[in-house]
Order: structure tokens, then C-alpha cells, then sequence
């Protein structure tokens, strides 16, 4: 039988009640013969309740000191979870991330991975237990205990499966796959089967919550094939069933290119336009423009230079809307007077919707059936950004939702291929 990792997410260890479902679940999977490994996430929202105590202490912590604290509320699910597959006969042991070792750079709150040593977990499986490894940390040449971000436990998970050759890494949340769009904004999304991690890659970085950016990029690079599904089924469903259910983050060679065209439709809400007026058209303004952006540690997003007039050209790049302000003020206190800018304009209140498909790279006139179908809404596009397997368009925030609808109903997300 093969080596599964399994990750559960702060909903699916939410209670004890839960725990013992987790416990039941990886029972199931063990009595079938498979080696487990899992990967826990904190209970849900005590990592915030953790990191409120410290901001009742300072507002301007020690990053150190407080991956220290956040790294406890993985340790105690982790711990809960192996007490819980003991309480049931299934021998289990817990690891925390420096136990194992999981080994991490020094940027605390936000440290990358850097290697996992796999023997003593090899043997304890060898052993017949289940391994339970906590998420969302690891720990640093030094010692030091870090931690890998928001999100990292499904990092944490993947880099596990890689390293051991798992066959797969399964991640449970608390929805049942990855969707065409959100279900809440268009009643007909459809739970896809397969996507490939490049669509995966573009749906997280637009906007998709299900899974965290960096965890697609890490399955994608060591192609560990990993599958998304619900924890808050029946955890004693049949295997069989179990093992088919979700969606599929597969290879794009996996996959068929002529089923869809697009797989599916992201949006992000919490955009913010930016245009700096009449900039000399000369080498440099750009980064002249975004240097101290990016100093400032601001992600721009989509960046459009118009066409020179008399020597001078208009600017405008996206930010996340929570960093509208600050950028507003880097710029007019460091750029505007400095690069000689004729004015500066803002509009804090855009959206940014995508259309997402590794078909794009064999089949015409998806931009325009999209631009047509927004037309034909009175939707006004007004920025547009292109990769391969992905189009992008700014639009006023109010239109988000009947785009999406509109777009899903055009490219006919509801039907399966």
C-alpha cells in the first residue's frame, strides 16, 4: 500500500469532537494498510487568540518571541490528535517541526523550508504508527523556532509528502474541492475533478482561498500529487469513495487539455488603483515610480505605462486596497515632486476577475468572448493583464459579482466536460 500524508485544517481540528473524527478518519486509512503521516493545523482561531495576548503586551513584538507563542497551537492539536489514535488502539506518535527536524531559513513569522530529515519518521512508520508532524513551523540553524507564514501548515504538508515519496497528500479543509468560482456569488459553480497546478497557481494568486500560493508552488516544483477534500464528511466513508472525492491538483500531461478551456473564475475583491499624471517618458521612471513601493514591502499587481505624448506618459499600477493609503503618501512624498509629476489619482474601491485555463494555450478568442460578454453587462474594463493560461481585467467593485456570474454563465463552468 502507499504512503499518504494527510493535513487537516483549523476547522477540521475545531473541537474534540472533531479531533476524534481526524482520529477515526486516519484509523481508517491505517486499518487498509497505507502509512500515514499527518500534518495539523492549530485548533481554529487560536493562533489569533495566541498572538492577541502578545499585542495586549507591545504593539511591536519580537518576531522571535512570537513565533514562539504562535508554534504552541500546533503543538497541542498535534498532541491531542496522537492522544486521541492512541485512545482508539492505533499506535501514533507526535513530532513538533524542530523534533523532526523540519529545517527553516531565519525570517521568523515568515521562514521558508529548507530541508526535512525523513528517518526517524521512516522508521516510526516502518514501526506501524502514525506520524503526527506539527504545520507551520520549523526551525533555524541557530535553533530558533520559526514559523512559515498564514497558511503554512499546508506548506508543511506538501514538503513532508515530498520529501518521503509520498503517492499523495491529501488536504482536508472544510469544503468539498476546489469550485469553478465561489459558490457564493454564483449558485452554479461546479466542483472540478482535476486541475492542473499551474491553474491552481493562478486560481491562488487571484484571489482563491482554498489552498496557500506557496503550497501549490512547492507541490508543483517536487510534483506531489495532492488532492483537496472535505473533512466534515462521514470520517468512516468508504475508502474507495473517499480516495475519489475532492479535486485533484494533478500534471498538466494528466490531464486533458481538450476537456476545458477554462477551468474556472477568480476574483479578488480588496483592490486599489493608483495613476501618477504626466511622468517624463525617460529609462528609469518606472523604477523611479515603484522602488520605493516595493521598499515599503507593497505588492503591485498589474502595471500599465501609456503611450508618450510630448515626451510624457501616465503611470498606474494595482496594490492590495489595505495598502492604498501608505502608498499614496510614499509617493507623494518621495516620488511625485522628486520624478516632476504633473498629478496623482486613486480609486481605492476596484476589483480585479480572471479567467483561468491551460487551454488557453490551444485555443483563439478567449479574450475577446470575455470582453464581449462584460460589454454586453455595460462593465467597464479598466486595466488588462495576460500570462499564458490566464486573463485579467480591473473593473469598478460594484460590477465584481455580476461579472463572475456573467463570465461563468459565458464560458458554460456549469457543465461538465
Amino acid at each position: 500500500m502507499a504512503l499518504i500524508v494527510h493535513k487537516y485544517g483549523g476547522t477540521s481540528m475545531g473541537s474534540v469532537e472533531r479531533i476524534l473524527n481526524v482520529a477515526k478518519r486516519v484509523t481508517k486509512w491505517q486499518k487498509a494498510g497505507h502509512q500515514v503521516v499527518v500534518v495539523p493545523s492549530a485548533m481554529s482561531g487560536e493562533t489569533n487568540r495566541l498572538l492577541s495576548l502578545a499585542k495586549e503586551i507591545t504593539a511591536d513584538a519580537d518576531p522571535r518571541e512570537l513565533d514562539q507563542i504562535a508554534s504552541t497551537g500546533e503543538q497541542v492539536s498535534s498532541g491531542l490528535l496522537a492522544l486521541a489514535l492512541q485512545a482508539q488502539g492505533t499506535a501514533a506518535i507526535s513530532y513538533a517541526g524542530w523534533q523532526v527536524v523540519i529545517k527553516t531559513d531565519s525570517a521568523h513569522t515568515k521562514a521558508r523550508i529548507q530541508g526535512i530529515e525523513k528517518d526517524k519518521v521512516l522508521q516510526d512508520l516502518a514501526n506501524g504508527k502514525v506520524v503526527v508532524i506539527t504545520g507551520f513551523q520549523g526551525v533555524d540553524e541557530l535553533g530558533n523556532i520559526t514559523t512559515l507564514g498564514r497558511g503554512g501548515s499546508d506548506t508543511s504538508a506538501v514538503a513532508i509528502a515530498a520529501a518521503l515519496g509520498a503517492h499523495e497528500c491529501l488536504i482536508y479543509t472544510d469544503v468539498d474541492g476546489v469550485y469553478t468560482t465561489d459558490p457564493r456569488i454564483c449558485d452554479e459553480a461546479r466542483r472540478l475533478e482535476k486541475i492542473t497546478f499551474e491553474e491552481m497557481m493562478e486560481m491562488a494568486s487571484l484571489g482563491s482561498k482554498v489552498l496557500q500560493i506557496r503550497s501549490v508552488e512547492f507541490a508543483g516544483k517536487y510534483r506531489v500529487q495532492t488532492r483537496v477534500l472535505s473533512s466534515l464528511t462521514d470520517p468512516m466513508i468508504p475508502l474507495d469513495v473517499e480516495m475519489n472525492s475532492g479535486t485533484l491538483i494533478t500534471f498538466e500531461e494528466e490531464n486533458n487539455m481538450e476537456a476545458a478551456v477554462i477551468s474556472g473564475i477568480a476574483f479578488a475583491r480588496d483592490e486599489a488603483k493608483i495613476t501618477v499624471l504626466g511622468v517624463p517618458d525617460r529609462p528609469g521612471i518606472a523604477y523611479q515610480i515603484l522602488g520605493p513601493i516595493a521598499d515599503a514591502m507593497i505588492d503591485v499587481d498589474m502595471i500599465i505605462q501609456n503611450q508618450s505624448v510630448d515626451g510624457k506618459t501616465d503611470f498606474t499600477f494595482t496594490v492590495p486596497r489595505s495598502d492604498y493609503q501608505r502608498a499614496l503618501d510614499i509617493l507623494k512624498s518621495k516620488v511625485q515632486t522628486h520624478i516632476a509629476a504633473r498629478d496623482m489619482m486613486g480609486d481605492p474601491k476596484v476589483s480585479k476577475v480572471s479567467v483561468v485555463g491551460v487551454g488557453m494555450r490551444s485555443h483563439v478568442g478567449i479574450a475577446s468572448k470575455m470582453f464581449r460578454t462584460l460589454s454586453e453587462e455595460g462593465i467597464n474594463i479598466q486595466m488588462i493583464s495576460t500570462s499564458e493560461i490566464k486573463i485579467s481585467v480591473l473593473i469598478d467593485e460594484k460590477y465584481m459579482e455580476l461579472a463572475v456570474r456573467s463570465l461563468h454563465k459565458a464560458f458554460e463552468l456549469e457543465q461538465r466536460p
